[in-house]
């Protein structure tokens, strides 16, 4: 009788270093494109002004709070 051993698949490798921080960076960029275009009436909708979507829109990808790169 042949035994059979199942092979585990390892969990995928978590991010860290470089990868995770450009990865990071670059959907904080998306969004904040993505805020941009937004109509008053959903930013309203949303809680935020023109100028606070515009201030948000306009910061550097870099500049994220802490609890957004988590």
């Amino acid at each position: 009788m042949t035994q059979t051993t199942a092979l585990a698949c390892p969990a995928p490798a978590r991010k860290t270093g470089f990868v995770a921080r450009f990865t990071t960076m670059l959907e904080i960029r998306r969004q904040r494109m993505h805020l941009a275009k937004l109509d008053a009436h959903i930013l309203r909708d949303i809680g935020l002004s023109d100028e606070q979507a515009r201030s948000e829109a306009s910061r550097p990808l870099w500049d994220a709070p802490a609890n957004w790169r988590n």
